[in-house]
């Protein structure tokens, strides 16, 4: 799939960091996706924030949301993955185990598709009309907490065709401050007009600096003369992407972002991309690509052939190994993507059969979908593969590997095995 074609139909403005403004583009009334159906990324409700909590085996966690007040005052707010949600790191599909604590990330987000079995706390719908009080403002715990998309920094001014250029540094024992502005990469008349508002971020000792197949401190660019050792310096609009965290500050600045990456070159940031897509095709293959089922044609004796859409958001590697004549297994999982039929490995109970048929639709796909359809015939088609449904898909040329216990239930029904109690944890 195309990621900057999708989001660049839909997404007018570039929600840069440190702007107030929740959403480039907001629907006049909170949209609930259903369930078969991806829904309308221009109808998602659009903000940012830092990630301060994972539960990577159930695709979800909390994020602080910046608004309009005191961001360190601000709650962290949970979301969850949407099925076919969709998450990018350093330009590259990711799970959620590969973004670090601290990271600020954007997103995309609608109410929860069905409150009753949501994984989040389900909010009043006008939630992010709100204020939260205690200087945090308006839009810092929205309903929309089911994610379509998330994205740091990178990514995110990638597929929207930005880039950050550095106007001034301010430097003083490996640390200070940098001015910069985030802005299209290609200016054109119809963006001359629109005023962005520069930031301005801290950089330390920590911050990492990528160039070419370079890996350097700030103590390599004093080193050089790029920068200088104390004092300002014009940086002249210099091109680069940013990877963005937040830490506290001093001096009462109750929203400043922090720089941790610095790409100066495209080189730097295609080869981080290359990696991090390395680290994600590796575990697609060992979990499975999800879908979900379109259709099923029931024959007897179990026999069935099924319809189904692969999610989108994945390297394009991944659906080239779904091919005609190739044979497969299928199991059902959890909205959570948790494989819900075996105790031995998603294999155990897994449908067998082979595929036989690939299909490309017309056009960009919505975003959560690949866009590409399979028709998988098997002997014996297991409960949980029905219409509306989500499971994995597994080509025979993939690994054949047990998931760890936290990532496949014994009980698909059981809401204590989904979430699960303090007592899962061994009596000593």
């Amino acid at each position: 799939m195309n990621h900057s074609q999708t989001l660049g139909s839909t997404i007018a403005i570039c929600i840069c960091l440190g702007m107030v403004t929740q959403s480039a583009i907001v629907a006049d009334e909170p949209f609930r996706p259903e369930a078969g159906k991806f829904p309308p990324s221009e109808k998602a409700h659009a903000y940012k924030g830092e990630l301060v909590f994972v539960d990577h085996a159930n695709r979800r966690g909390s994020i602080r949301v910046a608004g309009g007040g005191m961001f360190f005052r601000n709650d962290p707010h949970p979301f969850a993955m949407l099925p076919y949600g969709i998450i990018r790191y350093h330009g590259a599909p990711a799970d959620l185990r590969n973004i670090p604590l601290g990271t600020v990330l954007h997103v995309r987000a609608f109410l929860p598709p069905d409150p009753r079995i949501s994984s989040v706390p389900v909010l009043p719908v006008d939630n992010k009309d709100r204020d939260a009080n205690h200087n945090r403002g308006a839009g810092v715990a929205p309903a929309e907490n089911h994610l379509l998309l998330l994205e740091d920094e990178p990514s995110h001014c990638l597929s929207e065709g930005k880039v950050w250029k550095l106007q001034e540094l301010e430097i003083q024992n490996r640390e200070g401050k940098i001015v910069a502005v985030c802005e299209s990469k290609q200016p054109s008349e119809s963006n001359s007009s629109v005023k962005v508002e520069s930031q301005t971020m801290t950089f330390d000792a920590a911050t990492r600096i990528w160039r070419g197949r370079e890996s350097l401190g700030i103590e390599d660019l004093v080193a050089e003369g790029v920068w200088p050792a104390s004092g300002k310096k014009s940086l002249d609009g210099q091109n680069v992407l940013l990877g963005i965290t937040w830490k506290p500050t001093p001096d009462g600045i109750f929203t400043r972002f922090h720089i941790s990456d610095i790409w100066l070159d495209e080189a730097a940031s295609q080869r981080a991309a290359r990696s991090q897509a390395e680290v994600h095709k590796a575990f697609i293959r060992s979990r499975w690509l999800p879908a979900w089922v379109d259709s099923v044609e029931y024959g007897k004796f179990g026999r069935a052939t099924v319809t189904a859409t692969l999610f989108g958001g994945m390297d394009e590697s991944l659906y080239s190994d779904f091919k005609s004549g190739v044979p497969a297994m299928m199991n059902a999982v959890e909205n959570t993507l948790k494989h819900i039929h075996g105790a031995y490995g998603p294999a155990h109970m897994a449908s067998r059969g082979s595929i036989l048929e690939v299909t490309k639709a017309p056009g960009v796909p919505p975003l959560g979908s690949s866009g590409i359809q399979i028709r998988f015939e098997t002997d014996l088609v297991i409960e949980g593969i029905r219409p509306g449904k989500v499971v994995r898909v597994r080509p025979n040329n993939w690994p054949l590997v047990d998931v760890p216990r936290e990532e496949y239930l014994n009980d698909a029904n059981s809401i204590e095995e989904r979430f699960p109690t303090p007592a899962i944890f061994p009596k000593y």
